[in-house]
């Protein structure tokens, strides 16, 4: 069982943290596109508990399969940043996965594309994120919150607030507000 570590950053553009990520030595790791498919029980209990469900696939930006994953993540701990519990198994085909889970008694609660930029820099990763309807986020992982920290300080966000909330969060609360059922949000729409 890993413990997931991170924060999250609302940011108005991407180019000013690719150009501190350069200026740090970071490493490039590359730009796909996540299709994430979210799954609850009828009576929204995983929610109810801060929990979450997910079978994620990550393609390529010509649309080939790069990696799949599928995902349990328990309630936030207490902390100055998210960090929860995580339980991730590669998957070969997502497909019968989303299935599984749909057979199981799931329902798929959320469907949503994300653009996601990756870098490494130390110990961490940092995303460059642009998710449709929420806009450009910055999230860094890490071992500690001490690397976080660290690493947020280095490219520029030491005064720009975190979210806490999962992007599964903040796309269902955007949901109730505007009266969206069935969401799906893909990259391509944004």
């Amino acid at each position: 069982m890993a413990q997931e570590i991170e924060a999250k950053f609302r940011v108005d553009a991407h180019e000013p943290i690719r150009q501190e990520l350069h200026g740090c030595s970071a490493r490039g790791l590359g730009t796909i596109i996540e299709r994430n498919r979210i799954y609850d029980r009828p009576d929204a209990s995983l929610r109810k508990a801060g929990c979450g469900l997910r079978v994620r696939a990550c393609f390529d930006l010509h649309g080939s399969l790069k990696s799949a994953t599928m995902t349990f993540k328990g309630p936030v701990a207490p902390g100055a940043f998210k960090s929860r519990e995580e339980i991730e198994t590669s998957l070969t085909d997502p497909g019968a996965a989303a299935e599984l889970f749909e057979r199981l008694g799931f329902l798929p609660v959320l469907v949503f594309e994300k653009k996601r930029e990756s870098w490494r820099l130390g110990s961490c990763r940092v995303e460059l994120d642009e998710v449709p309807q929420l806009g450009l986020f910055v999230e860094i992982e890490g071992p500690t919150e001490l690397d976080i920290c660290q690493v947020r300080d280095r490219i520029g966000l030491a005064d720009v607030a975190h979210e806490k909330a999962s992007y599964a969060g903040l796309l269902l609360n955007y949901c109730a507000d505007h009266g969206i059922t069935n969401p799906v949000f893909s990259i391509e729409n944004a």
